[in-house]
């Protein structure tokens, strides 16, 4: 297996350069509509992240292991060569929309992806807003192991992805150029899905590559100003509770709940998911006329709850 750069350590020089121009940008150039910065906000991002360094190590043991496992059991190898290793970023890239779709979608998985949505600013410190239990993530990719992918590749192209996506994390770029937009994810597009507003929710979930998106129908355009955070913020930033809280507010519902079908969907169904979602007008009941017989919208499915 050819040795590896680890793109994260060689880009950490960039990250603290771009984020320290973002800065000076804001203050010479402000945007009265950005979201900006806010000291205990960024100080709190960064917290997250540099904590996200040290449990993702740990993590990665049983993963590595699983990993490990499965390929020594798949007689299938893919080598790594020059064109290759393209190939194996457009997969991982592909496997990277589902596992973040999923996590926007199933309120488990939710729980752990929620602390990167929690900023209500928009910066190049809310990339570093890393979770502390980023091991969900693992099964999503196990197809690739299958595959003949060595794990030591996957990690490779994780950290290109994750590297990628720190620049998106701005509002100092309005748009790419068109064809750009087409095709790569950009500021634009990540702003929505950062968003908090009904038609931004659940939408661009895509790492590197934006067409992931539209071709499964989870593409939206910004076209109007983006409202940063959760639908319900937390109003907190100490770190632990930023990096738990979710988990407190499942257990209190799965404490809370009168049967197991409840339990399990306020584990699995989405975040904003309750059982009066469920419940249905019996079909002797007579349909209600007039204005106030409108359909009611149907709630988001990543409902931001704290």
């Amino acid at each position: 297996m050819p040795n590896l750069p680890d793109v994260v350590l060689w880009s950490i020089p960039a990250f603290v350069l771009l984020t320290i121009v973002e800065i000076v940008s804001t203050r010479l150039h402000p945007d009265e509509d950005a979201a900006g910065y806010e000291t205990k906000d960024a100080a709190t991002s960064i917290t997250m992240g540099l904590g996200s360094l040290g449990f993702d190590f740990l993590w990665k043991i049983p993963v590595v292991a699983i990993y490990t496992a499965v390929y020594e059991l798949t007689p299938a190898r893919v080598p790594v060569l020059w064109w290759t290793v393209p190939l194996m970023l457009l997969a991982q890239d592909f496997f990277y929309y589902w596992s973040h779709r999923g996590h926007h979608v199933i309120r488990i998985l939710w729980a752990c992806h929620v602390v990167h949505h929690s900023s209500r600013k928009f910066n190049l410190s809310t990339a570093l807003r890393q979770p502390w239990t980023s091991v969900t993530s693992w099964p999503f990719y196990l197809p690739l192991i299958a595959c003949g992918v060595h794990p030591a590749a996957l990690a490779f192209c994780s950290s290109a992805n994750l590297v990628y996506q720190f620049w998106i994390h701005t509002e100092r770029i309005d748009r790419m150029p068109r064809w750009y937009e087409f095709v790569f994810n950009t500021p634009s597009h990540h702003r929505v899905h950062h968003a908090s507003q009904g038609g931004y929710l659940d939408r661009n979930f895509g790492g590197i590559l934006i067409v992931w998106d539209r071709m499964f129908g989870s593409f939206v355009p910004e076209t109007e100003r983006c409202v940063f955070g959760l639908t319900k913020n937390i109003e907190t930033y100490n770190p632990l509770k930023v990096a738990t809280h979710e988990y407190v507010s499942i257990a209190k519902d799965l404490k809370a709940a009168r049967s197991w079908r409840e339990r399990g969907g306020r584990l699995f169904r989405g975040p904003g998911w309750s059982p009066e979602a469920d419940v249905r007008p019996a079909a002797s009941e007579p349909a209600a006329t007039g204005p106030a017989a409108e359909p009611a919208a149907p709630e988001p499915a990543a409902e931001r709850v704290a």
